[in-house]
């Protein structure tokens, strides 16, 4: 009589070594290429955001919800759109998804533009101040007219800011800013979408800046 279990593990055996010869000739994956945005510190005008050196504007708390984006640019994915068509830039994604770059780099321009808004880490209770809520509605390129021509990124954010005392909306208002990139390439769109961003950012600090100043009553 034959014992089964050599012939049970001769056929696990053989299993395994075909197994591994199949695995040795799967395609290897096209490399991506990463790329992120929101590193550069826009230069905020200290007058029009209300910085204490200029105009004595005393600190207020500010606390931040996460940005809430759009659902289509809100991963790792670089957005185009031309017309009602939508695509995904091939090859090419963002180092993080952008909901997390972009939050990142607010944190850091409210940080650097050493105005009156002092910004509450999330998850903590501030006392008084104001809150902030961004809603980012577009985050693209856009292409129109000619095929090949550059596109345009477009940016565009709804902020709403609202004291926390009493949750009574100090003011809201959106941000529409558009930068031609250069050329029809990965590199000149990712610039351009930085540049966008950037741009976009100042303009909020500033504004929370000024629309904020009611509600100081915390010191730093």
């Amino acid at each position: 009589m034959i014992n089964p279990r050599p012939i049970a593990s001769a056929a696990l055996l053989a299993a395994s070594l075909a197994l591994g010869g199949c695995i040795t000739l799967f395609p290897k994956a096209t490399p991506v290429q990463l790329y992120r945005f929101g590193d550069t510190v826009p230069a905020i005008d200290a007058k029009a955001a209300g910085t204490q050196g200029t105009g004595g504007s005393a600190p207020f708390n500010l606390q931040r919800s996460a940005t809430v984006f759009e659902r289509a640019a809100q991963s790792d994915v670089i957005l185009t759109t031309s017309g009602t068509e939508t695509a995904y830039l091939a090859g090419s994604r963002w180092v993080a998804p952008a909901t997390v770059l972009f939050d990142e780099a607010v944190d850091r321009a409210f940080h650097a533009a050493g105005g009156p808004a002092h910004v509450v880490p999330r998850g903590e209770m501030g006392s008084g101040g104001a809150s902030l809520k961004l809603d980012v509605e577009a985050f693209e390129a856009r292409y129109s007219g000619a095929k090949d021509a550059a596109p345009t990124v477009v940016v565009r954010i709804h902020g709403l800011l609202v004291r926390v005392s009493d949750r009574q909306v100090l003011a809201e208002k959106e941000f529409d800013v558009q930068k031609a990139a250069e050329t029809n390439r990965v590199s000149a769109i990712v610039a351009a979408f930085d540049a966008a961003t950037t741009d976009a950012i100042g303009q909020i600090v500033a504004w929370t800046g000024i629309e904020g100043e009611p509600t100081a009553a915390v010191a730093r």
